[in-house]
């Protein structure tokens, strides 16, 4: 029986357009998990900005689903704005000025993105932000602030559709981190997981988790 293999780079036989991300980072600052999934033929020309000297970093959980056209924009895309000017003289040639301090950029910190996150086509997420495990993001967003998890979120600038479950729903799912299940536990699971009957899932999670309430 064929097993999925994270180290894979072509998950899809004869289709070079959609690669599992980990196996070709070559950045230490960039950190994806297993089984994660962009739809292009390789993932680090879409983080953007994303300059040594800084040392911000972009993490990604297991199991997410990027879709084409997607840019990660890291700190070195903003601009000195507590001086004169925000020219940035120190990125350019013979200008002669060393980088300013981090604390005197802003400075955003890591930009962290949760597991089983689907992130639509030609969104775009700003430096420091922190989306959640299952938030779905729309189509042509952009993400400036944090997104809680297992929430929707679209537009320019991105705010809140609505949660994708009720709240009894998205702790059993924190708690039960179905991602971090074995493989071969993850391929029994999958029935439960692609069940839309909602009350079944939940009935059998709290089963799973030996609880009957939260």
């Amino acid at each position: 029986m064929k097993m999925p293999d994270p180290n894979t780079i072509h998950p899809i036989e004869g289709y070079d357009r959609e690669i599992y991300v980990k196996p070709t980072i070559k950045n230490p600052n960039i950190i994806v998990g297993d089984f994660t999934y962009i739809a292009d033929v390789e993932f680090e020309s879409h983080v953007t900005h994303h300059y040594e000297w800084l040392g911000d970093k972009l993490v990604i959980g297991k199991f997410c689903q990027i879709a084409a056209g997607v840019e990660f924009v890291m700190n070195g895309a903003n601009h000195q704005m507590n001086a004169a000017t925000t020219f940035p003289f120190y990125t350019l040639d013979g200008w002669e000025m060393k980088p300013p301090a981090i604390e005197a950029l802003p400075f955003k910190g890591d930009t962290i993105i949760g597991n089983d996150v689907w992130i639509g086509q030609n969104a775009v997420i700003l430096p420091g932000v922190h989306i959640g495990d299952g938030a779905i993001i729309g189509a042509n967003s952009v993400v400036g602030s944090n997104v809680a998890p297992y929430t929707i979120v679209a537009g320019n600038p991105a705010r809140t559709i609505r949660k994708r479950f009720d709240d009894e729903l998205i702790d059993l799912m924190l708690k039960y981190r179905w991602w971090d299940k074995s493989i071969e536990e993850i391929k029994r699971l999958i029935p439960l997981l692609t069940d839309s009957d909602l009350q079944k899932v939940k009935a059998e999670l709290k089963r799973m988790l030996g609880t009957s309430a939260i």
